[in-house]
């Protein structure tokens, strides 16, 4: 089995968003990672980072935030997971129901997709509370080419 992991430490602000998803492209990239799954992570690690930023508070926001990028390449085992932890206020996502989709345009609302959208990228997700932190994990599983 070929473990390899990568960390990035950013500050929690748009600029840094920006360059998080792009370091989690390019190094999914170099460890061999399919372009499906690197665009469904990248979504993922997008809308976690904006989360944080937006819902997180204000030790969210003077905090760094940590993404640690695991991939696997072990042949009965391939997936990708990026783990991202922050200290920002304690939310387990896990915990939120699953949001019913309308049905017309006119019942649609601009925000709160997020975890939807999170959820419907991923092949998983973990969720724990340690420290004062938050850790969330999100991954990607694929079949050997």
């Amino acid at each position: 089995m070929s473990l390899r992991f990568d960390e990035l430490t950013i500050v929690a602000n748009g600029a840094e968003v920006r360059r998080a998803t792009e370091w989690l492209a390019t190094t999914c990239r170099q460890r061999d990672v399919p372009q499906a799954p690197v665009e469904r992570l990248v979504l993922c690690l997008h809308e976690v980072l904006a989360n944080v930023i937006t819902h997180g508070g204000r030790t969210a926001l003077a905090a760094p935030i940590r993404m640690l990028l695991e991939v696997s390449l072990d042949p009965e085992c391939i997936k990708a997971s990026v783990t991202v932890t922050d200290a920002g206020m304690a939310f387990n996502p896990l915990s939120v129901p699953n949001r019913i989709l309308p049905k017309t345009l006119a019942e649609a609302s601009a925000s709160g997709l997020g975890l939807v959208l999170i959820r419907r990228c991923s092949d998983w997700l973990d969720y724990r509370h340690e420290n004062g932190h938050n850790h969330l994990t999100f991954g990607a599983r694929w079949d050997a080419q």
